[in-house]
């Protein structure tokens, strides 16, 4: 299965785009040591503190690329999303340059209503954003699309992250 955009893209697009459809999983060894920086990143967000959640938000990723084997990103959380006439922007990644690291930059309240996000929300907007380093760096693609596997793959890391469900 391909996103409509598929047809729109160049042939060298669409064999990076077809790459990336087939990973669909991210093995993740060090989930049982990830999930108390999963829940000190929750209590950071939920109780309102920007600085504190930035914090959290880089030691989890920074244990994240490291457990992965991947350079380290700068995280920057900041307060309200910026929205325009397309919406609400959630997450951005940004390429690193010759002078800087890799940088993700999420956002923590509403654009709105400048509420906190779901807490849910804004652990799969982390993941989203680092899973655009990892289709760079460990996956080494030419691109990070927007693909089936893509989502598959952010699904796999938030999966792991949840630990093992209880036996019925």
């Amino acid at each position: 299965m391909t996103f409509p955009y598929y047809h729109r893209l160049s042939p060298t697009k669409k064999r990076i785009y077809r790459q990336s459809a087939k990973i669909t999983e991210v093995p993740l060894a060090a989930a049982d040591a990830l999930r108390p920086l999963v829940v000190e990143l929750r209590d950071a967000l939920e109780g309102g503190h920007r600085a504190r959640t930035e914090t959290s938000c880089s030691t989890f990723t920074a244990a994240l690329c490291l457990a992965l084997d991947v350079p380290p990103l700068k995280v920057k959380v900041l307060a309200a999303r910026p929205s325009h006439s397309w919406g609400e922007l959630h997450g951005l990644y940004t390429r690193p340059d010759n002078r800087r690291r890799a940088t993700i930059t999420v956002w923590m309240r509403t654009a709105q209503r400048r509420q906190i996000v779901s807490f849910r929300t804004f652990l799969r907007t982390v993941v989203h954003e680092v899973l655009h380093h990892l289709d760079y760096e460990l996956f080494t693609l030419a691109d990070s699309l927007h693909t089936e596997g893509f989502f598959q793959r952010e699904s796999s890391i938030i999966r792991q992250l949840d630990g093992p469900k209880p036996a019925p």
